[in-house]
């Protein structure tokens, strides 16, 4: 079932959140944090935070933020990568992007990466960061574990996300819009993309930020660099601190444990409801057709 398809538009218009007002850019966009997932993304936020780079926007924003944006990101996914007007291309202004981070001057993790050319290409004058794992072996395992076993394969995940509209909304967007594409998995599993290709598709999207971004304007970097090159690159001083390691896998876990145990409660009594009112309706049609 496609994207566009009217079930998917029915969902989105069924659990849609109210609509924050578009944000509106006062600082320029500096830094463009475009790794994967799994890159020391977290590790790069709070580096680019404790430099000055208030605010910078993480992957967790997107589920996180308070008021949720979440549906501004389906809406450029759907454009990106479900659009059939877009001629075989897609563009994405700076200003459709500073509805949502235009608060943020530096971006990492999720939304830097799924719209990395986009975003490279819209702000011409951010310096970029591709920040990479020094082991791509340990970087495949890292993005299956949490990415897929810890999610994608949960089915008690996927069957929370329909009894909670923020729930609903974390599960569309990056389980059927940004892991999916980024990854080209099919529609019903992100192992078809991740497990499968999941190396070569890093590979080629280093390669497509090399191509994209010259050389004095890119870094290439891993967390075991630590301060020095990034701040070199930046024209910052290096801090009087160690360098920030953030998000194991440990703490990954955890995240995303406690965000669900938080709506747990409203899940558990719309599970009630919605069980108790099939069970009356089965109830009714039962006596008038006996």
């Amino acid at each position: 079932m496609g994207m566009n398809s009217p079930f998917w538009r029915f969902c989105e218009w069924f659990y849609a959140l109210p609509e924050p007002p578009p944000r509106v850019r006062t600082k320029p966009m500096e830094v463009l944090c475009v790794g994967l997932p799994r890159s020391g993304t977290e590790s790069l936020q709070q580096a680019l935070l404790t430099l000055g780079y208030d605010h910078t926007y993480h992957g967790w924003d997107i589920l996180f933020e308070d008021p949720l944006y979440i549906q501004g990101w389906v809406r450029l996914a759907r454009k990106k990568w479900h659009n059939p007007d877009s001629g075989g291309d897609c563009t994405i202004t700076a200003a459709e992007f500073d509805a949502i981070i235009g608060h943020s001057v530096a971006v990492t993790d999720a939304a830097a990466s799924c719209f990395a050319a986009e975003m490279i290409a819209a702000y011409p004058n951010a310096k970029v960061i591709l920040n990479v794992r020094e082991d791509l072996d340990k970087w495949h395992a890292s993005v299956m574990k949490h990415l897929v076993h810890q999610i994608d394969d949960k089915w008690v995940v996927w069957l929370f996300s329909w009894f909670r509209r923020e729930f609903w909304w974390w599960w569309h967007v990056y389980e059927r819009f940004l892991w999916r594409r980024l990854f080209r998995s099919s529609e019903s599993s992100l192992q078809s993309g991740l497990g499968n290709c999941g190396k070569w598709i890093n590979r080629e999207h280093s390669a497509m930020i090399r191509g994209l971004v010259p050389a004095e304007r890119l870094l290439e970097w891993k967390v075991e660099d630590g301060w020095e090159p990034l701040c070199k690159f930046l024209g910052k001083e290096v801090p009087h601190q160690p360098f920030p390691r953030k998000n194991d896998s440990a703490a990954h876990q955890k995240k995303v444990a406690d965000g669900i145990q938080k709506g747990k409660a409203t899940v558990v009594k719309n599970m009630l409801l919605t069980f108790g009112c099939a069970v009356g309706v089965l109830a009714l049609v039962w006596q008038l057709v006996r």
